[in-house]
């Protein structure tokens, strides 16, 4: 035996059947039982091979590997050694929460393989010693002889030797709308994409109709699915910008905390200050520098957006992809199910000399007929075309209730006939029991029509569909709304133009005549033409409206597609998708080098009878010049670029298992408009962390300032260890959940994509922190030297500084709702931050004036001159922040991308 064998990238298509047969030591008869154990053995199972899995405790570690995991570790175990018991539980809570939902999204996250797997058939019908018989496949070998009939899922990628009007559906691997016919001649060309190759089957696709043979030719990981499940193997998915940002965060804060630690409790020690209180005062100070929420904060406010875009049907399966939405700035698309419903429907008749355009998309039995912007009831020539057309055909559309949706029973092309007539109120139900079928002569793909006859008022009657040109050649009349009249040269020439002007649309045009008085012998001659059909798979109709927002997003759409280049231009053109783009087939692409490809990208609106290969190298190039890719789509083929993107968008009704699970997310409808909805949950979402980042970090930088500042002024302490741990879980950790669920900005699908390489902290974003920061600082220095010096106690000047610095966190909270927009926009919008505040003012009068709570919290009940010290003080953030927030949004300080 040949190198050939099990090779699928060999020819297989432009060799004859004897080439074939001699290449792979193979005969029509079979292989033996004993040369296929041979075989066997050598090549291994015809099965797909997963990768070795992450184990479990690995994906543990990853967890508590995080920056910020550690630092809160090493909080808990110093503060448990301290006897702080209750702060130490309250952070161990939060690590033990962030780590566990981590470790079970990431669990979760890589069963694409073994959905792959689910996809083959798990028996397969051979010839083996010359005899039929039934093998797991498993078994199959290069070289066997696989028998082919409707209904049965493709065993391994093969190449047909005998067709008897063989058709497969390959939409999972191709693209391709509807079933291709397939033949056992050989192709002229050596280099065609999968769509164009007639004479091969593949593994995982399924045959619809007829019946034929074919000869294995590749088995296992070599055939097409197998590459597929390699590249899926092979892909690194990459981290999301959110994991990035926060662990640049954490190294952050991590070297901030020991740097500002070390610093200060060598200074006091250095003072002669009693070791044990600066090892507190150390431990304080590391709370203040890390925000022991941030964890928590981040994944709750990812799981709360999941559950909101649940109720917009998108279904997150990784709860760090959601942010990553927010930066998409390219979506690369598949056609077939995604911008199109993958339902063949009827666009135009003609008929009696006139064209009509029909509404509606897909199988639902709902549209109108018009002409030019009229809408007209189907003339009688018309309505006898859609009953012609109906009960020629053997589909039935049915309603599923539980679904809401209807569902084809049958070929697609045959379902786009049987709608029309719906449409136009033809029922097929009623029309059969009307005229019963009684003979019937099938479609083969020599003679290209199914003719049907039924029996009528007036004898039988015969329908015949079909190509255009065999229609045509078998009419000596044609219908028009005065009778059937002769067809004579012009009015046939007339048809043949318009059959051409209607596929040159990327229309699929099927031709209908009948015959009265008809027997099975003649059926097929002296007809009476009846008209053209015209039909495609449409766009959604949202589909266009969700590309616009895009586009008003600052979000490129991209079409991807295994389909014919003119179907996927046709269709690229109603959505307003294709613009000053170019169109672009799979065969180009391997014409250009990376480089040239990675420079002309940027052009490209369409990509037309590309493969899994192309596919994932466009998403590789989008990334290479620095976009944030998602990529949609609903078969196997789309798998693995669904896995290499940013964000992989799969299809919930029409996708397949492999690419739900190769995905981060799903859409339930199975919309594209709903990706418009997914993407400005993800921006409300990323602005929402930044909103709680600025306001804690900024509430950290005021604490350390004030804590830097009394060491290096040789004053004491103006919080408690209990106090500063109380400002960080308490204060801060309520009001910062609810900047996690708080309402998105009015304009937030105005801006354009967010660079991700920016991160969180803009020079506005940090501008606005600094200052908030430094007048905390400030202002709170100032008050505990004044109370100092003003005769009071040092709990009372404590207690005046901690309460002055927990209302400035309130004050903050409001201000940090936007990084450019006043506080006063809607200011009361967020309710869960209005009752966190007067919750948390609650706990504050409890703790100042509760005596019991005095010695741990280290408080002293406030006069109302002390109060009226504090407000006035701590008020004066907001004039502060607002000020800043003119000079940012006139661009003092950057662009606020």
């Amino acid at each position: 035996m040949q190198q050939a064998a099990n090779n699928s990238q060999h020819p297989w298509h432009a060799l004859s059947c004897e080439t074939v047969y001699a290449q792979l030591n193979a005969a029509p008869g079979g292989l033996s039982d004993a040369e296929a154990a041979r075989r066997l053995a050598s090549y291994g199972p015809n099965e797909l091979i997963a990768a070795h899995r992450t184990s479990a405790w690995s994906i543990l570690l990853d967890q508590i590997k995080n920056v910020l995991i550690i630092i809160l570790l090493v909080a808990v175990a110093l503060s448990a050694c301290m006897g702080h018991g209750v702060e130490a539980i309250a952070i161990g809570v939060i690590v033990m929460f962030a780590v566990i939902l981590g470790f079970v999204q990431e669990y979760r996250a890589d069963r694409a393989i073994e959905a792959l797997q689910k996809m083959a058939a798990p028996m397969a019908t051979v010839l083996r010693n010359g005899e039929e018989m039934e093998v797991p496949s498993r078994d199959l070998v290069p070289g066997d002889i696989v028998l082919l009939r409707a209904g049965d899922r493709i065993p391994a990628d093969a190449r047909v030797t005998e067709s008897i009007n063989l058709q497969v559906e390959e939409a999972a691997l191709t693209g391709e709308s509807v079933p291709v016919e397939k033949h056992a001649d050989a192709l002229a060309s050596g280099e065609m994409a999968l769509g164009d190759r007639r004479n091969m089957v593949y593994a995982g696709t399924a045959a619809t109709y007829g019946r034929g043979r074919a000869v294995v030719v590749a088995t296992g990981m070599a055939t097409e699915f197998g590459k597929i499940a390699q590249m899926m193997q092979s892909i690194e998915t990459g981290r999301t910008p959110l994991q990035e940002n926060l662990d640049k965060v954490g190294h952050s804060l991590a070297k901030m905390a020991f740097v500002v630690v070390a610093l200060i409790v060598a200074v006091g020690l250095l003072r002669g200050q009693p070791f044990m209180e600066m090892l507190i005062f150390g431990i304080a100070l590391a709370v203040a520098v890390v925000p022991e929420a941030l964890p928590a904060v981040v994944t709750i406010s990812l799981a709360i957006g999941v559950q909101k875009m649940v109720k917009r049907h998108a279904l997150m399966r990784r709860l760090a992809a959601v942010e990553t939405l927010g930066s998409t700035s390219i979506i690369c698309s598949d056609k077939t199910g995604t911008l199109t419903k993958d339902e063949m429907t009827v666009r135009k008749v003609y008929a009696a000399g006139q064209l009509l355009d029909v509404t509606g998309a897909g199988y639902e039995p709902h549209g109108q007929f018009m002409r030019g912007q009229d809408v007209v009831d189907p003339s009688g020539a018309v309505e006898l075309l859609l009953r012609a057309g109906a009960l020629a055909s053997d589909a039935h559309i049915v309603h599923q209730e539980a679904e809401g949706r209807w569902h084809l029973k049958g070929d697609p092309t045959e379902g786009a006939l049987v709608a029309a007539a719906a449409k136009a109120g033809l029922k097929k139900i009623d029309l059969e029991a009307e005229m019963p079928r009684v003979n019937e002569i099938p479609f083969t793909s020599e003679s290209k029509r199914m003719t049907t006859l039924h029996s009528g008022p007036n004898g039988l009657v015969a329908f015949s569909k079909g190509a255009p040109e065999i229609i045509l050649a078998a009419c000596t009349r044609v219908r028009t709304e005065d009778g059937e009249p002769l067809l004579d040269e012009a009015t046939r020439a007339t048809i043949v133009e318009t059959a051409r002007k209607l596929a040159s649309e990327a229309l699929r045009i099927l031709a209908v005549a009948s015959k009265e008085n008809a027997a099975l012998e003649n059926a097929e001659h002296d007809m009476t033409f009846l008209g053209l059909v015209g039909m495609i798979d449409p766009p959604r109709p949202e589909a266009k409206a969700a590309i616009h927002k895009c586009e008003a997003a600052g979000i490129r759409p991209v079409m991807i597609t295994g389909d014919h280049p003119l179907t996927a231009e046709a269709v690229a053109r109603e959505l307003g998708l294709l613009k000053a783009g170019r169109v672009v087939t799979g065969a180009e692409v391997d014409a250009m080098s990376p480089e040239v490809f990675e420079r002309e990208v940027e052009h490209i609106d369409v990509l037309a009878r590309v493969s899994p290969e192309h596919k994932l190298s466009t998403v590789t190039a989008f990334q290479k010049l620095g976009h944030i890719v998602a990529m949609t789509g609903d078969g196997v083929n789309d798998a693995p670029a669904l896995k290499k993107a940013d964000i992989g968008i799969a299809m919930g009704i029409t996708g397949t298992d492999v690419t739900k699970e190769a995905a981060a997310m799903t859409l339930t409808d199975d919309n594209f408009a709903s990706i418009v909805a997914a993407v400005e949950e993800g921006r409300g979402i990323f602005g929402n962390i930044k909103k709680y980042l600025m306001y804690l970090l900024s509430a950290n930088i005021g604490e350390i300032g004030l804590m830097a500042g009394t060491s290096l002024l040789g004053m004491p302490l103006p919080l408690s260890a209990v106090q500063i741990l109380y400002v960080n879980l308490a204060t801060d950790g309520l009001p910062a959940l609810a900047l996690a669920v708080d309402p998105p900005e009015p304009d937030l699908m105005r801006r354009k994509p967010r660079n991700p390489r920016t991160g969180i902290f803009t020079r506005p974003v940090v501008t606005l922190m600094l200052v908030g920061g430094i007048w905390s600082t400030m202002i709170n220095l100032s008050l505990f030297t004044w109370a100092r010096h003003s005769g009071r106690s040092d709990a009372e000047a404590m207690t005046m500084t901690f309460v002055s610095l927990v209302l400035i966190e309130f004050f903050k909270a409001y201000n940090f709702r936007s990084d450019r927009q006043s506080a006063f926009v809607r200011p009361l919008a967020n309710k869960w931050l209005n009752l966190a505040i007067l919750w948390e003012m609650l706990l504050l009068m409890l703790v100042v004036y509760v005596p019991l709570l005095h010695a741990p919290f280290g408080t002293f009940s406030l006069t109302l001159q002390d109060w009226g010290i504090i407000l006035v003080l701590a008020s004066t953030i907001t004039p502060v922040l607002e000020l800043a927030k003119w000079m940012v949004r006139r661009g003092w300080f950057g662009s606020l991308a």
